[in-house]
């Protein structure tokens, strides 16, 4: 019988982590027309507070790869789960929807500074990125295959609040855990001051790249997709298909069942294949699933698109492999960090916009237009292929 390694440890809990700092931000999305109709705010408002959220999630990206140069990866991990605890609760307990803005802002700040760091911490432990990015990347849809349904049910029986309050005590176990089993990493730039790190010219130098700029273009369509779905789809489901709102946290989880068991897939597919032709499969799938969700008649059609839905916005293992591989070992850290910022700090957007959007028009002019973001970029991914413009 194979003995358990080192490296599947590295790996178990870094996806531990990922899953603990996602329950703290999905937590919110199922109990959203509760928050609006307590604090009495619009689609747009709301969009608001949760793109404040996931901007901020983005923006700690780069720094939490300079950090971990300097410190190593196990603290950095630490402080995203365990501030994920205590903005969880904080949210919990916000009398006023100014205070709530506070909190989703901070809980997104403290869990953003995981999932980049996550990502150095495996790229020094695998050889083969893909599948191990895959893995860890499936704490997030594993998230929300147990959040929505349990805070959907938190929240018809007692209320919003101790709803957006059940990551705390998953975090606090996670905290635990990865102390207890992960070693500290020897850090990679320990000596070079902060200041160094934060210069203007090296980061407009990478992000010129033509093969880092270009995938940062199609990641940011893609980024605006999911966060749009990761806080909307319950909501639209409620308003646009009727569905009572345990109902909706139930197809919602189902939504991330799909992400989970198919992101080891797409990983694979993409190491074996080419990053580009698993994400081109990932835009396609995806935006024929939204067009089903919003035309497609019956449960049937929404299980069958949830399942295109899943199964084509687990896109960040395939194409955020693309960046590593062109990443030298040096720049992984601060520079993946740096990428993850710019693309996920725009496309936080996704949520503010699709909020306006649907207030301005309906819920299903709103998802059609996500359809159409993914099919852009499924167009940009052919014309780069057939062209041979080798971006």
């Amino acid at each position: 019988m194979r003995r358990w390694r080192y490296s599947e440890t590295v790996l178990a809990l870094s996806t531990l982590a990922f899953f603990a700092t996602m329950v703290g931000r999905l937590a919110i999305s199922p109990v959203l027309p509760m928050i609006k109709d307590e604090f009495v705010v619009s689609n747009t408002v709301v969009g608001i507070a949760m793109t404040g959220m996931w901007m901020a999630y983005f923006l700690s990206q780069f720094p939490s790869g300079i950090f971990a140069d300097r410190y190593g990866e196990r603290p950095i991990i630490l402080i995203a789960v365990g501030g994920t605890a205590v903005t969880s609760l904080f949210l919990a307990v916000a009398p006023v929807f100014a205070v709530f803005v506070l909190g989703t802002v901070a809980l997104g700040a403290v869990a953003g500074l995981h999932y980049s760091v996550a990502t150095t911490l495996l790229t020094r432990t695998y050889d083969e990125i893909g599948a191990a990015i895959g893995i860890h990347n499936s704490g997030g849809p594993a998230a929300g295959l147990i959040a929505p349904p349990i805070a959907g049910w938190v929240g018809v029986t007692y209320g919003w609040r101790p709803a957006v309050a059940i990551a705390v005590p998953v975090a606090i176990l996670v905290y635990v855990l990865f102390a207890r089993f992960i070693e500290p990493t020897a850090p990679r730039r320990p000596d070079q001051s902060m200041r160094d790190r934060f210069d203007l010219g090296a980061m407009v130098d990478l992000l010129s790249r033509p093969q880092i700029a270009f995938p940062i273009c199609l990641a940011i369509a893609a980024a605006f997709v999911w966060q749009a779905t990761s806080t909307f789809l319950p909501t639209f489901l409620e308003r646009h298909r009727n569905y009572s709102t345990e109902l909706a946290s139930v197809v919602f989880a189902g939504y991330f069942v799909v992400q989970a068991t198919t992101q080891v897939g797409v990983g694979a597919i993409s190491d074996r294949y080419g990053r580009d032709f698993a994400t081109a499969g990932c835009m396609l799938l995806a935006s024929a699933g939204f067009a089903l969700l919003v035309v497609g008649p019956g449960f049937t059609a929404v299980a069958v698109a949830v399942l295109l839905i899943g199964t084509g916005l687990g896109w960040g293992a395939a194409l955020l492999p693309r960046f590593m591989d062109v990443l030298s070992d040096a720049e992984r850290g601060a520079g993946f960090g740096l990428i993850r910022t710019v693309y996920g700090f725009v496309g936080a957007l996704g949520s503010v916009g699709t909020g306006l959007v649907a207030d301005l028009f309906n819920w299903g002019v709103t998802f059609g237009v996500l359809a159409g973001l993914l099919a852009l970029v499924l167009c940009a991914l052919v014309v780069n292929w057939a062209l041979s413009l080798g971006y």
